[in-house]
Formats: C-alpha cells, sequence, structure tokens
C-alpha cells in the first residue's frame, strides 16, 4: 500500500459514500485484490499483474485520488498558509443522491463544508459525478482541478479565477 506525502497543516481524506473513512489508496468495504496475502489455491501471488510503469498499474480510483491530491498541492504551493487545516476528501457518490435525482435536480461535483466540531473546513469531491462529466484523462484531470479550484474559492471568499489563473469555468 501506499502512504500519501504528508504536507504540514493539509490532509487529504477518502471516505465512502455512507462516510466510513479509508485510508488513501484503500477501500472501506473490505480487502482489495493486492492487498490479500494468497490467491485462492493458497500459493500466494508471484508479483504484480502489471508493472507499475503501465496505465493500468493503479485502478480508476487511485488515478481520481491524485488528480484531487495534485490540485490541492497546487493551490496549497499557491496560497500556503490559507489553506492549513483544510481536509481535502473524495466521496463517490453525494449523500441523498436519490432524492436529487427524483426532484430532477444536478448531482453536486464537490461540496464544502465549513470547520466544526473540532475538525478544520472539509472540500469534498464527489469521484462518481465528476467521472461521468467528462470524456478522457485529460477532460478529467481539468475537471477535478476546477472543481476543487471552486470550492476552495468558495471557502476562502474569493472569485476561483484569483485563487488560480489556470481555471476555467467547463462545467453548469
Amino acid at each position: 500500500m501506499q502512504s500519501q506525502p504528508h504536507i504540514p497543516g493539509f490532509t487529504i481524506r477518502l471516505t465512502d459514500a455512507g462516510g466510513a473513512q479509508a485510508e488513501a489508496g484503500t477501500h472501506a468495504a473490505g480487502r482489495g485484490f493486492r492487498q490479500r496475502r494468497r490467491n485462492r489455491h493458497g500459493r500466494g501471488l508471484r508479483g504484480d499483474i502489471m508493472l507499475a510503469t503501465l496505465p493500468g498499474h493503479r485502478t480508476r480510483a487511485e488515478r481520481f485520488d491524485d488528480f484531487v491530491m495534485d490540485s490541492a498541492e497546487r493551490l496549497q504551493d499557491m496560497w500556503g498558509k490559507q489553506l492549513d487545516g483544510v481536509l481535502f476528501a473524495v466521496d463517490e457518490i453525494p449523500p441523498k443522491l436519490e432524492q436529487l435525482v427524483s426532484r430532477g435536480e444536478t448531482a453536486p461535483m464537490g461540496s464544502y463544508t465549513p470547520a466544526g466540531g473540532g475538525e478544520g473546513p472539509m472540500i469534498t469531491i464527489y469521484r462518481r459525478v465528476v467521472e461521468q462529466a467528462t470524456q478522457g484523462r485529460e477532460e478529467l484531470q481539468d475537471l477535478v482541478h476546477d472543481v476543487v479550484v471552486e470550492y476552495t474559492a468558495e471557502m476562502l471568499g474569493v472569485a476561483p479565477e484569483t485563487l488560480d489563473p489556470v481555471y476555467r469555468r467547463r462545467y453548469q
């Protein structure tokens, strides 16, 4: 399991739709294939199935988490102390998605939760919603960055264009 780099005052927390917390790169609903010690025949895995240099080595969820981390790190480098204590979370789907769809509303791509209850402010990106709005990897990376920038700008009370000059509103 790969651990995420630690940046002082900067945290990325991955959660599932029910709010259960998971470590970066793992799934809350049991052990993944890579974490099993032995295969079903009891002989164990002989090595990685794919080389680390191949695109299929990391799952889509892991790549999405990397995109969120890259965007958050870029903003941290640009804004520094103003983002200390901010949690960036990745969730599969927004809470109460069924009610939103039944009312004909569009699902949000992310959310901002102000600080409270002993925790800092949290920006959550909804992976499935963002993935469905894009067609390719580059477009996905751009949209993830835009969503992170937009909700961080909401938190800071500034326009997204002033937060990051690369921001371009690509959705809504």
